[in-house]
């Protein structure tokens, strides 16, 4: 089981790597364990703030969903190994889950299922004749029989998840908000608060814009680290 302070991954969705440091920083010892996404890939830095975090003894989470012909998948989850990254992403096709968990070495491969952006509309305009739950059920299915550590699931699907697959898969669930209401402007459409996603199971939560925008980021942080501790309490 993670640490319980590891339970939180902070979600670096920042345009420059400056103000990536200027965040971690900020929050100081009230996180240790950070995603770095497209964003900041294509700002530029990517590796260089990798080797930064790593050398302040923060757990690494490089988020890029990499969705190409296997080999090509295999070759960019391999050039990952020995950086000190604890996780990768990768959409849910068969092979490229394959691909990418024979390639992992020290990086553990989470397979995204559905996007918590998705909801039923968007299925239907992608043309998929089931729910949303169906789905990620189906993906993490094939995820855990393709060697994947994890996966990529909304917070609303976790319960079902963990009743179906056990303690055997990672669930690393995003789109937690402090409060969950309909909030303009927010394109995170299957949320749910901390307390929920711990309780339906989540091994680690994802979140951003609630620190990143809080008037006191360590503040917001703390404080999400203090209801993931009082949940997990005996």
């Amino acid at each position: 089981m993670p640490a319980t302070r590891d339970r939180l991954i902070v979600a670096l969705d920042l345009p420059t790597a400056k103000e990536a440091r200027e965040l971690v920083l900020s929050l100081g010892d009230a996180a240790g364990f950070y995603k770095i996404g497209l964003e900041l890939f294509m700002g530029g830095e990517y590796f260089s703030l990798m080797e930064w975090l790593r050398a302040r003894g923060k757990k690494i989470f490089v988020d890029l969903k990499f969705f190409d012909v296997p080999a090509t998948v295999a070759r960019a989850v391999a050039r990952l190994n020995g950086r000190g990254v604890e996780f990768v992403t990768v959409h849910g096709n068969d092979a490229m889950m394959r691909a990418a968990a024979e390639a992992a070495g020290d990086v553990k491969v989470l397979a995204v299922t559905a996007l918590t952006s998705l909801d039923r509309g968007d299925l239907d305009d992608l043309g998929f004749d089931c729910d949303i739950a169906q789905l990620v059920l189906s993906r993490a299915q094939r995820a855990r029989q393709h060697g994947c550590a994890g996966v990529i699931a909304s917070p609303r699907e976790a319960p079902q998840l963990r009743a179906a697959l056990g303690d055997g898969l990672l669930i690393v669930t995003p789109g937690i908000r402090p409060l969950v209401n309909d909030q303009a402007g927010d394109d995170q459409k299957r949320t749910a608060d901390v307390r929920a996603a711990i309780a339906g199971g989540a091994d680690y939560i994802v979140v951003g814009r609630p620190i990143r925008d809080a008037a006191d980021p360590a503040c917001a942080a703390q404080e999400i680290q203090k209801q993931i501790a009082a949940h997990l309490k005996p």
